[in-house]
């Protein structure tokens, strides 16, 4: 499941991380590529310090507070987010993310990977993000504030930059729900009790749905 979402950031948490952004240091994007990725791997990446923590937090508490989120990815884990930045003739090549991330008790398994657009897509050339399927190529260029929550199986990539600045911020998701076919089922429930919800406040028929979400996430979640 591919879920596009507006207003992830709003413009003044924008404005607060290009701030941060424009002062901070950055670093190749190597850096943080599994041993395969790096061959393809073409970007820069904000350099750890306090700078990426604060922007961290922002995009982090941002995207933990959005509702589509929360019911599509249904997260248990985040990992921590970094930033990169595509100039003019950098790009990254096709590749599926790792499985596991990071070691000891901060391990976890990618389930879902997240991109938030930093930048005005007005403002550059090129630097599409390509997620490849079954039935072919999709290509997402978003708004700034905008993010896409995909599954972390999928081959991806990102179309080279000709002109301009790609500024993004990516992080991944162990979802309680391990299937996405199953987060699939719950996120449909979900957005179908609350759209009842809203048309027809507690009803009969809302209960049930909701009883059903309920008894099939306490069914499928991995705590």
């Amino acid at each position: 499941m591919i879920v596009c979402m507006a207003r992830v950031l709003a413009a003044e948490e924008l404005a607060r991380i290009a701030a941060h952004l424009r002062q901070a240091s950055f670093v190749d994007g190597k850096l943080t590529a599994g041993w395969h990725a790096r061959q393809v791997k073409e970007n820069r990446q904000l350099a750890p310090g306090p700078a990426a923590e604060a922007v961290g937090r922002i995009v982090r508490e941002a995207l933990l507070r959005h509702e589509v989120f929360r019911s599509a990815a249904l997260p248990l884990k985040l990992r921590p987010i970094l930033f990169s930045r595509t100039e003019p003739g950098m790009g990254y090549g096709t590749h599926v993310d790792d499985a596991v991330m990071g070691r000891d008790e901060a391990a976890m398994r990618s389930d879902i990977s997240v991109t938030v657009f930093l930048s005005d897509p007005s403002g550059y050339d090129g630097g599409e993000l390509i997620l490849e399927g079954a039935g072919g190529e999709s290509g997402y260029k978003l708004e700034a504030g905008a993010a896409i929550a995909y599954p972390s199986t999928s081959l991806h990539r990102v179309s080279p930059v000709a002109a301009g600045r790609r500024e993004v911020a990516v992080t991944w998701a162990q979802s309680m729900v391990r299937s996405a076919e199953r987060r699939e089922i719950l996120f449909d429930l979900d957005t179908a009790r609350r759209a009842l919800f809203k048309a027809a406040g507690k009803s009969a028929e809302f209960d049930l749905i909701a009883k059903s979400y309920a008894n099939l996430l306490r069914q499928w979640a991995e705590l």
